[in-house]
This record gives structure tokens, sequence and C-alpha cells, in this order.
């Protein structure tokens, strides 16, 4: 169904536009792309605030889903809006008749209040949800900076303060009169909302995304001001505007565990206090009903104190323990994205105690709950209070009607390993919903042309709503000319990447080479070392004569890692090391080269995954929950080059071993090598793996004297006092990640038949919309249903 508004839709939005700059004494003409996204975006506001209004009613008239999350990477709106309601193709053309530089807004409204895969899925499903008219509603925070802008400096990774609202946040309403107060044992402050639309694709539904930003009881102290004690007049307007200025501040110190706990229960309680206020004035007096009319959904362990909250502010309403309990119990469910122990927050209970006693009386009265519970199940490895901590995961699996995995091997090792007593306890609360992407953006938006060859082939855009239809293409990878239609495309987004690189980065790249990427947040388990390891081995291979046919081939990364984590931050310097050495050998550089993309966002991701050709899934099995970059690269037509980890399992089921290249370990062999794994012998008897491992200690690399890669390699073969040598395996798995990285070169001597695997990849992508997981948690999770249509 292709969406189109109406030339009289189109050009009353025009005039709205025009009226809205000639207020300011501004000609469309003469707009900076910053008064032209305002205005443009005002006018949208207004043209579907009647819509947005009407479905904000019909969610609070029934049953609804609410879900919290520490961050939502909702990328650009403009495009995103304007596709969704039919009016990007008719505006654009109406804006270039008033002189306007359309493409002038790609630069100026930055990728908002997320940081990667966490974000970007809870983005994807309040898109899926608006499109599927299913009432589902966002809560977060209204970080005043995100994570942080990178730059590559010498190589090293620098972090700068990303103000993303440096040219005003348009697409945000300030709803006044809904702010509510949030108070900490030290502290008071006001949770201010503000409202951000999720339009649905084709439809009238309009979801929203409420973003609490925290503000003082009062502006600043103005006798202090007279005083002249400058400091301390805004001392407390500062301390409450630093609860939502930063994403994820480091948390090193106990000022930073307080700051991130401070963040996570702020946004909470403000969540909560919303919902309790408005579920009132629809039924007073009726607050043992909540949980029939909401379904909370906790994404990952940063929202799960909210469970105390509620039965704090249930409590508060008359209700006993036991009650309040209960309807927690059927409120909440419960999102796990990772099996890493230290990825699983556990907050200090005398922290707790410090900044929200009552909140640690009310999970103390759960521990002793669950210790006292009369078939004798809970053990000390269930314990919600163990060793003075509070696990957060296991208060959610607890508490919540459900806890579900986020794709097949992942909930499996759930069941079977992490939450293995839980799942002996409770099986009938554990599901598996495997995690999707929005077609409307990782195709429709990122990638036109192969939007419209997809068009072209089913006759249709039914796919932009039923990602599905695509299965109806896989007879066409016979098609010689389909084919041929395929790699032009291709051909076409590698030069838009190419272009994009050297207007906003100076980078060079050539389009005429295979472009072989791995996009994602720099860390061990994710094993960008692996794929650097791997390349120093080929550029070894390479510059010695070996494999003469190995065919031009760009290696690209991307992506930031977290200001304190010394060890990802080397993994960049290495990669630009070896990126430099490969420049500089006139011998290879003409057959490899490697690229490090500064600044990784949703906008950066949408050209790379277009133009990739080879999608780089390589972490340690059994580590990455899901996934959804891998998603994105085979709805774009790359083949993975990956391990049986996350949704990769599901991606080689659904488009076959035999178009993708999968190696390394299983979770299995994992499991029997543990203990048994000696990382220095295997280097001894793989002299390969042990020449690249050398370059970084022997001066064939420079880490500019800092030590950072002889630690990389002493923690390879050595460990260190918090985990065993080469913990991923990423010596282990090298040489058979090298020979599928030969495959990959032997497979590409046949374009053609390198585009049949990268093509039917594309055919069978319809499983991975955010919409058939969307529509899974509503069914087995939310039980919500699509509000009737208009």
């Amino acid at each position: 169904m292709v969406i189109i508004a109406t030339e009289q839709e189109s050009e009353r939005l025009l005039a709205d536009f025009r009226r809205r700059l000639a207020s300011a004494g501004i000609r469309p003409g003469e707009a900076t792309p910053d008064q032209v996204h305002t205005a443009l975006a005002g006018a949208v506001l207004a043209e579907r605030a009647g819509a947005w209004r009407e479905s904000r009613e019909r969610h609070l008239a029934g049953r609804r889903a609410c879900y919290f999350s520490a961050e939502f990477l909702m990328g650009r709106m403009v495009y995103h809006n304007l596709m969704c309601l039919g009016l990007l193709d008719p505006v654009e053309r109406l804006l270039e008749r008033e002189g306007v530089n359309v493409a002038g807004l790609e630069r100026v409204e930055d990728d908002a209040l997320g940081n990667g895969g966490l974000g970007r899925l809870a983005a994807c499903f309040l898109d899926s949800a608006a499109t599927l008219d299913l009432p589902l509603d966002g809560y977060g925070i209204r970080y005043r900076y995100g994570l942080f802008r990178q730059r590559i400096e010498d190589g090293f990774q620098r972090e700068e303060a990303d103000d993303w609202m440096r040219g005003g946040a348009p697409w945000s309403v300030r709803r006044e009169s809904e702010t509510v107060i949030v108070a900490f044992a030290d502290q008071t402050v006001r949770a201010v909302p503000y409202d951000m639309p999720v339009f649905g694709y084709g439809t009238d539904h309009v979801a929203t995304l409420r973003l609490w930003q925290a503000e003082p009881i009062e502006p600043f102290d103005f006798a202090l001001f007279n005083a002249q004690e400058y400091d301390a007049a805004v001392a407390a307007k500062n301390r409450a505007e630093d609860i939502s200025r930063v994403l994820y501040p480091n948390d090193s110190t106990e000022q930073g565990r307080l700051l991130r706990l401070r963040q996570e229960y702020f946004f909470c309680a403000a969540s909560l206090s919303d919902l309790l206020q408005k579920f009132r004035a629809r039924h007073p007096g009726d607050m043992a009903r909540f949980g029939d009319f909401h379904a909370v959904q906790l994404n990952d362990t940063h929202p799960v104190i909210a469970i105390a909250e509620l039965i704090r502010l249930l409590e508060a309403e008359g209700m006993s323990f036991e009650e309040a309990f209960a309807v927690a119990g059927r409120t909440f469910s419960y999102t796990n994205h990772t099996i890493m122990s230290e990825a699983l927050e556990r907050w200090p209970l005398a922290l707790l105690r410090k900044l929200l006693p009552e909140i640690a009386q009310i999970i103390e009265r759960i521990d002793r709950r669950l210790a006292d519970e009369p078939d004798g199940s809970a053990r000390e490895d269930m314990a919600i209070i163990a060793g003075g901590e509070v696990h957060m995961a296991r208060l959610a699996v607890y508490v919540c009607h459900h806890t579900n995995g986020v794709a097949r091997i992942h909930t499996d090792i759930l069941k079977a390993d992490l939450f293995a007593p839980w799942y002996r306890r409770t099986p009938e609360r554990f599901v598996n919903e495997t995690n999707g992407i929005t077609q409307r953006r990782w195709l429709g938006l990122a990638n036109p042309p192969l939007a419209a060859l997809v068009t072209k082939l089913l006759d249709s855009e039914s796919w932009m709503r039923d990602l599905t239809q695509l299965e109806k293409l896989v007879p066409f990878a016979e098609d010689e000319e389909t084919l041929r239609a395929f790699r032009a495309v291709k051909r076409e987004a590698r030069l838009r990447l190419a272009a994009y690189a050297a207007r906003r980065d100076g980078i060079a790249l050539d389009a005429d080479t295979v472009f072989d990427v791995q996009i994602k947040r720099i860390h061990e388990y994710k094993r960008q070392l692996m794929n650097a390891l791997g390349l120093l081995m080929l550029y070894f291979d390479l510059s010695e004569g070996g494999h003469p046919d190995f065919p031009p081939t760009t290696f690209l990364f991307a992506g930031k890692a977290a200001p304190g984590y010394t060890r990802a931050k080397a993994v960049i310097k290495l990669v630009n090391e070896i990126s430099r050495m490969i420049a500089a050998d006139p011998a290879v550089r003409d057959r490899l080269r490697v690229v490090f993309l500064p600044g990784y966002d949703v906008s950066y991701a949408e050209k790379i995954v277009a133009a990739a050709d080879v999608s780089e899934q390589i972490s340690t099995a059994g580590t990455e929950a899901s996934g959804t970059g891998n998603m994105k690269l085979m709805l774009n037509g790359a083949v993975t080059l990956g391990t049986y980890d996350g949704a990769t399992v599901e991606i080689v089921r659904e488009a076959g071993r035999e178009n993708n290249y999968i190696f390394g370990a299983t979770v299995e062999d994992i499991a029997a090598l543990r203990g048994h794994y000696d990382p220095a012998a295997f280097c001894r008897e793989n002299p390969a793996v042990a020449r690249a491992l050398a370059a970084l200690t022997d001066g064939t690399l420079s880490d500019g004297g800092t030590g950072l890669f002889a630690e990389l390699a002493h923690a390879l073969l050595e460990g260190d006092a918090f985990s065993p040598p080469d913990r991923y395996f990423v010596l282990y798995d090298l040489p058979d990640y090298l020979r599928a990285r030969f495959r990959v070169a032997e497979d590409l001597a046949d374009p053609a038949g390198f585009a049949r695997k990268g093509f039917l990849n594309l055919c069978r992508a319809g499983h991975f919309s955010s919409d058939r997981t969307v529509e899974g948690y509503a069914r087995d999770i939310w039980r919500i249903a699509p509000l009737p249509g208009k």
C-alpha cells in the first residue's frame, strides 16, 4: 500500500510552513536548515494534532502497554515522520519549488537519547506498534546530552558532549501541566514530561514517547544570588538537572553510581506516578484493577526498580503489601538482554538505603517473602539480596508475570543456565520473542533504490506493512536481469556511503571494492579484536604472495567504546594502526583497506547497511542475546559471516547456511572448552595466530607508548584478576574465522552467484520485522489488541 498524502493536505501543510517562517520575517528560500526543520515540524504537528490527541484518549480508555526503557535511539525524525504520513515526496517537491534545499535537513537533527541496540529496539517497537494500531507508549528520560560524540585523534577515540538539542527539539511537546514530583532521601525534583509523537505508517494512529526532564523545585535561590553567592544560588538547580543531563554517566565511583540510580528511579517514579494519576481520574477507588489496564514492559534491568516503586505507591493508596505485590505481578513483564553477569545490574543495599530508604525496605520485604515461601524453592542463587547487593534481574524474574529472551538460543540459555532455578519453578512464565527491526526505516528510508526494486518486483508496496511479502521474491533469485539490477543497486548504495563519508569525515572509500562491515558497540564479547587480528593474518598472507586472487575489499568498522572501557578503546586504536600500516604498503593497499568510520549513529548506520556486502556477526557463541544490526544488514542484501550466536542462528535457519558463512565454536563447544583451553599452547600450535598476536608488542604496530596493545595481548594469553585468558575465545576461533573469510573471497569470483546469496537473504528477511515481534509481545505478554480502525 503506497501512502501518499493528498495534494490538498500537502498544500495546507506548506501554507502553514510559510506562515511560521513569515512570522519570524523569513522567506522559505532564505531559511537556514534549522529554521526549515522547526517550521516544518511545527506544521506537521499542527496538522496531526487531532489524530494524536484522539490516539492518546483511546490508549487511556482501555488496556494499554507501556515500554519503560533507559534509552530510545530514535534517529533523525524528520524524514521518517514525513514518510509515515505519506508526505515525504510531495513535501520535498513543494519545498524545492519554494527554493528550499531539502538535502540540508540531513544535517539539522542529531540522533536522540540512545546508545545502541537496546535503544534502537525500543524505537522500532514504538514504530511497529503505532503502525499496527496497538496501544503502546514509551517512557524514558529526556537526556540533555546523548552518550557522547566520537572523534578519532591519532587513532584514539576522543569523546565530546553530544548536544543533540542544539538546534532545538521541534518534535517534542512540553506538557507542563502534567509535571510530577519525585523525592529522594536528600533531594526533591520536578519531572517535566516532553511528548514525542510516533506516527504509524498508513494509519491515523499516533503513539507517544513520553520523556521526563529533571528540573528543580525552585529555579535558583534569589537571596543567595543577591548576596553574590552565585554558585551556591544555582547549586540545587544544577543537582536536579544532573539527573537528566547525560545518558549512562560514568559509574566507576560511588557518586557516579548514585547518579545512575537517581536516573533509573527518577524516570520510573515519574512514569508510574503519571500512570496512577490518569488511572485514578478514570477509575476512582479501583486501584486493585491497575494491572488489568496496564502492561508495563521493563526493557532490561534499568527500570526494574519500578516494581518496588509501584508497591510503595499502592501501599500509599491503602493497599496491603500482599495486595500491592499481586498488582505488581499482574502489571510488569521483563525483557532480559544479556547473560553476562557484569551486565546484570546489582545495587549495593547500603546505597539503596542511603538514597531510597522506602524502596530498600520494600525490596527487603520482597526478598523475605521469597525466602518464606512454603514450597521451599527459594535458594541462595535465587535470593534477591545476596552478598549485600540487590540483584535486579532476580527481582524482575520473581515478580513479573513473564520473562522473555530476545532470540531462541538466548531464551534457551536463560532457561537452562542463567535463570534455571526460576524456570524449573515457573516454566510457564518464560517465553521467547526474537527481536526485530522496522522495515520502514531500515529499507524504505535507508535504501530507496533497493526499496523501489522490491516494490517493482512485487508490483506492490505491501511489504512496508507486511515484510513476509518478501518471500514472494525467491523465484527472482534465478533471474539474471534481477540479479544485475540488485548488483547495480548495491553499487549505488556503496557510492552513496562513499559520498557521505567523504562529506562528513573526509574519508575516501572505493565503491568498486567489496564492503565487509562490522558496525556495533565496541566490546570484548563482540570481538572486534578478533576481526583486527584476522586482518593482520590476512595482511601477512597477502604481503607474502598468498591468495593472489583475493578480491579488493574494504573492511569497515564503526562503533563507540564506553569512555571508561580502556580495553575497548585499545581495540579502536589497534584497528586504526592496522589501517595505517596497510595504507603505507603499496604491495597490498589496492586489495586490502581497513577504515574506522567515526561518530557511528543511526544516520551513518542507514548508509552502511545499505552498502554492505558482508555482515560480520562474530561474537562468541552464547554471548550476544540477539543483535539487530545483523537483521538490518540481511534486509539490505548482505551475507552474514558469523558464529552461531544470537539471532544469527535464526538468520541462517531462514536464509540457509549455503547463503551465509558460519564458523567457530558453538555454545556446546565453548562449554566443553572451559577449564581445558590453554591459549598459549594454542598459539604454539598455530604459528599464524602467534605471529598476528606478536605484532601487538614486537614493534610492528605502535600504541603511542601507552602499553594498551601489550595489555590486550596479556589479556588473551594470561588473563587478569577478573577473567581467565582469552575469555571470549578470540584466538581459538581465529583460524576458522580466516578460513570463512577465504570462502567469501572464493565465492566472490562468481559475482552473479554471490549476488544471488545476498538477494536470497533479502527474500528471507520477513521473519525479522519488529511488526512480528511486537505482535508476539501483544499476544503472549501484554494481552492487548489493535484499536478499531476509523
